[in-house]
């Protein structure tokens, strides 16, 4: 048709253009640029993203991906059952010992380990303060005639009990024996069966023996005792014993704490042994002993006593080489002049090795020497630290103990546990007990003034012997503590000539 014009097409194939490659795109001549399709995320970010449809995709893509050893091949083997229990096992051992070993690392931390170092030194130290005692305790001149009544009144006892005639031990040129236990209370009886009173003490026959450590013995079916009552007579016990020994020193000890307690406040100076009477010949360092190097005291139960070197010497005794001339060396005169056996069972001398800055507690840490030997004692000094805080529970200087220190000293796990117990004794009877210091306004324990003391003691006793008082619990070990160790070397016998030169109750000890 006219105005119409026709196009003919190509049957041929399109030939490529030139400078195109396989997979090009052409672009048509008279069209725009073909949008770009979006770009497919790779095979690792589909991964990161995708949701995994069971617990067993989400397992295999953990042990493929997982650096872990052996957990690819809980994939790789799950067409053999065999192989995969096996490496399944395996993998959970490895588990299970890992985080065992996490267990023991947390356990190590929270458990605040500390290291021990222990330095062995022979630096020039100071000597430390030795007390030594007779073993002789005094009789005041104004208890004397109590003293030589109770005396009287316990050899009268031992002869009714044991028809034991103890006047030339106890009493020296008796009176004679008569019935004076009637001007004491709490007497000496024999009990045939032990008493069994109001029925909430039947269980206390052996807490109510504190000092009775031998077994319980019922020979021929009887104890010897003396009873002790509360104030208004309402419960009462008896303090027994299955062994009379023991019986009669710890009622002989218990009337003697009371007439101590009868001596004035301000007493004239006693009458002790000078240094040459007691203390033959003392040395340190080869150098002679004085006056000004000991301080002395006296002990209700070990007599006069002698501190060397204490914190009042005013140039303290320093110590270098070892050896026994670079010591102490002393020479120790024992006597039995007013001898009190049943106070004191022993004859020579009590030595106990302390700080200067400590008291000297004869009963906790001293020890005997027998006279008529030389013993030869060595010392070690030890100085322990302690941590604080989450290592431990040690307190620097006591002022964050719940006790108050009655000594006048540093703080000491010992000193803490007396002020407890004097603290405790205090408030329960009403009365202090002598052998610990006491604070102002207190009066010792008299059975005269304070009936029922005895009673409330030796309960007291029993508890805080089970720490029922909670004294070992406050008491808290100081976190600095410095102590010496004392061994005995050796002890020598003298010779016979040596026995004729010096008195028989001489001892000879050197540190």
């Amino acid at each position: 048709m006219e105005g119409t014009k026709l196009e003919e097409q190509d049957a041929s194939p399109p030939q490529p253009t030139p400078g195109l490659t396989k997979g090009d795109k052409r672009e048509e001549q008279g069209l725009g640029p073909e949008p770009a399709a979006p770009q497919q995320p790779t095979a690792e970010e589909e991964a990161l993203i995708e949701f995994h449809r069971s617990y067993r995709e989400l397992f295999e893509f953990f042990c493929n991906n997982t650096t872990i050893h052996g957990a690819i091949r809980l994939v790789c083997s799950r067409h053999n059952r065999m192989k995969t229990a096996f490496w399944a096992v395996l993998w959970l051992c490895t588990f299970g010992m890992m985080y065992w070993q996490f267990g023991l690392l947390f356990g190590e931390y929270f458990s605040y380990p500390v290291s021990l170092n222990i330095n062995l030194n022979s630096d020039k130290l100071v000597f430390p303060a030795v007390t030594i005692c007779t073993l002789n305790p005094y009789r005041y001149p104004e208890i004397k005639e109590e003293l030589e009544e109770l005396d009287r009144i316990t050899q009268q006892t031992l002869f009714d009990l044991y028809k034991y005639d103890s006047s030339p031990t106890l009493v020296a040129g008796s009176r004679g024996r008569r019935d004076l236990r009637g001007t004491l209370p709490h007497p000496l009886q024999r009990l045939r069966v032990p008493p069994r009173l109001h029925g909430a003490r039947q269980a206390r026959s052996a807490a109510s023996s504190v000092r009775d450590n031998n077994p319980q013995v019922d020979w021929k079916d009887w104890k010897i005792g003396f009873q002790l009552c509360n104030q208004n007579k309402s419960d009462c016990f008896y303090q027994t014993y299955s062994s009379g020994v023991d019986a009669v020193r710890e009622w002989y000890r218990f009337h003697y704490i009371n007439i101590l307690s009868r001596l004035p406040e301000t007493l004239p100076s006693l009458e002790e042994d000078t240094l040459g009477n007691f203390i033959f010949a003392c040395r340190f360092n080869q150098v002679s002993c004085n006056q000004a190097n000991y301080s002395h005291f006296h002990h209700p139960m070990y007599g006069n006593c002698y501190t060397f070197n204490d914190k009042n010497n005013s140039n303290l005794w320093m110590s270098s080489m070892p050896g026994v001339n670079n010591g102490l060396s002393l020479m120790l005169r024992t006597e039995q002049n007013d001898f009190i056996p049943l106070l004191s069972t022993v004859t020579g001398a009590r030595v106990m090795v302390h700080g200067q800055d400590e008291p000297a507690f004869m009963d906790d840490g001293g020890f005997n020497l027998r006279p008529g030997v030389e013993t030869s004692i060595s010392m070690r000094k030890e100085a322990l630290d302690r941590l604080g805080g989450d290592y431990g529970d040690c307190t620097k200087n006591g002022s964050d103990v719940p006790v108050k220190n009655l000594y006048p000293s540093k703080y000491t796990q010992q000193v803490c546990i007396h002020s407890c117990f004097q603290e405790n004794m205090i408030k329960e009877c009403g009365c202090a007990y002598i052998f610990y210091p006491r604070p102002q306004n207190v009066e010792y324990c008299d059975y005269r003034k304070h009936s029922s003391w005895g009673y409330c003691y030796y309960k007291l006793q029993a508890d805080f012997s089970s720490d029922h008082l909670g004294c070992f619990t406050k008491c808290r070990k100081p976190c600095r503590n410095g102590s010496s160790r004392c061994y005995r070397d050796r002890t020598t016998t003298p010779s016979t000539t040596r026995e004729m030169e010096w008195p028989k109750s001489t001892s000879s000890s050197r540190s």
